[in-house]
């Protein structure tokens, strides 16, 4: 099996029902070794700000010398992000070698009456297997919905268990309040594991300390409101926090937060034993790199990209935007999915703009058509125009704005990739 053969046997799978039960999984990781026993691992569960924290923890750990793992979803350049050792991708031929002894695997399930693992849960048992291979140090690992049933939840061996901001979010799947939400995605914490959690609402961050103290876990919770900002410019920002002052490339007024979060998170590294110098966090802090959350793609006019896709993310983009540019005009380039809560982000958000271009992710069938995104916002501002192609979009935004406006993409994060191509004129990566 070559790599072509390997995605198309994924994409043959229903990749748009999610699996919230573990059965399937761990049979899947049996056949082939269960090889996340051999890993240890940093397991992060949230509703936004997992890949941003996960950037920068995998980074520091990398520039301190460890091999480590991430494993992130969704992507927005190219199919093979979601799997990484030390900032590489995984080869095409590792890939397809893997996914070759999944098959096998996949094909004995079947025919013992098991029914078909999904997509992620065969990313998921694939990346587990690489990790191995490149005898990962550790791994950091992304929930994809909630935490408790997740597919990634098979792994025992966690070392930090990290909760970032939890809103309301796929209440469908994980729960009709913010509680039944949080302990959901508090299922990732396992005996004997370190808990990280970001600032959170009072009845979550209650409900997460007695679910510790139940456990015996211990838990660390961030406190971003004793964090003192030295600076924050569209270019970066630097900060200080109970002693430490760091400097990070990762804008805008959620990375703070962020920021904080992944501060506890060494400081319990370290003292777990883990060698991680004031020099090594401050340098891979700068190093961070991680596309498609607030970022600039070029200037005259300002073009940001930001995947803003649930109505806290919404309300971070809407403070940020105040905060750079208290006083130009904005321009909108608009894409969701029609399973998320499009109606209230448009309600925050639609009426800032001075015009709103909409569009329809393509090849999605999760996406809500541009033109029926227009009729919502329409509600809010009358200056929308449903556009037909990301690049129409690009090319009609662009031309509304003066030199000193700012046109800002958000929702999916399924088009953040081929926007940014099409703003920085790059090749596919």
């Amino acid at each position: 099996m070559d790599y072509k053969e390997a995605r198309e046997y994924i994409e043959k799978a229903e990749r748009f029902a999610p699996v919230l039960e573990l059965s399937s999984m761990r049979v899947l990781a049996e056949k082939v070794g269960n090889p996340q026993d051999d890993l240890k691992f940093i397991h992060i569960a949230g509703t936004n700000g997992k890949g941003s924290v996960l950037a920068t923890i995998s980074t520091i750990l990398t520039r301190a010398g460890y091999s480590v793992g991430r494993y992130i979803s969704p992507t927005i350049f190219s199919y093979r992000e979601r799997i990484q050792v030390n900032e590489e991708y995984i080869s095409k031929e590792a890939f397809a070698g893997h996914m070759t002894r999944l098959v096998r695997a996949i094909e004995q399930m079947k025919e013992e009456g098991f029914e078909s693992p999904s997509p992620f849960e065969i990313e998921t048992v694939l990346s587990f297997l690489y990790f191995k291979e490149k005898k990962c140090d550790l791994v950091v690992l992304e929930s994809g919905m909630g935490g408790r049933d997740d597919a990634t939840n098979i792994v025992e061996n966690t070392v930090l268990a990290v909760l970032t901001s939890i809103s309301m979010d796929h209440m469908e799947y994980l729960g009709e309040t913010l509680v039944e939400i949080a302990l959901n995605k508090a299922g990732i914490i396992k005996p004997g594991a370190v808990v990280v959690c970001a600032r959170q609402e009072p009845e979550v961050e209650e409900a997460i300390w007695a679910y510790c103290t139940e456990r015996g876990n211990s838990l660390v919770v961030a406190k971003p409101s004793e964090a003192v900002v030295r600076e924050s410019t569209i270019e970066g920002q630097t900060f200080r926090y109970h002693g430490e002052e760091v400097s990070t490339n990762l804008v805008g007024a959620h990375q703070i937060e962020n920021a904080v979060l992944v501060l506890e998170c060494i400081g319990a590294l370290r003292h777990l034993g883990y060698d991680i110098s004031k020099e090594t966090m401050c340098e891979g802090f700068l190093a961070t790199r991680w596309n498609g959350r607030f970022t600039l793609l070029s200037k005259e006019p300002y073009f940001i990209v930001d995947g803003a896709h649930n109505p806290a993310a919404a309300e971070k983009l809407e403070q940020s935007l105040k905060m750079y540019f208290p006083k130009r005009r904005f321009i909108f380039i608009m894409g969701m999915f029609k399973d998320k809560q499009y109606a209230k982000i448009t309600k925050m958000m639609a009426p800032m703009a001075s015009w709103v271009f909409t569009i329809e992710t393509p090849d999605n069938p999760r996406a809500l058509g541009a033109k029926e995104l227009a009729e919502v916002v329409s509600e809010y501002n009358h200056h929308v125009i449903a556009c037909e192609t990301i690049e129409d979009a690009v090319k009609q935004s662009i031309k509304a704005a003066n030199e000193e406006d700012v046109v800002v993409a958000f929702g999916s994060l399924s088009f953040i990739g081929e926007i940014t191509r099409v703003v920085t004129k790059g090749a596919d990566r």
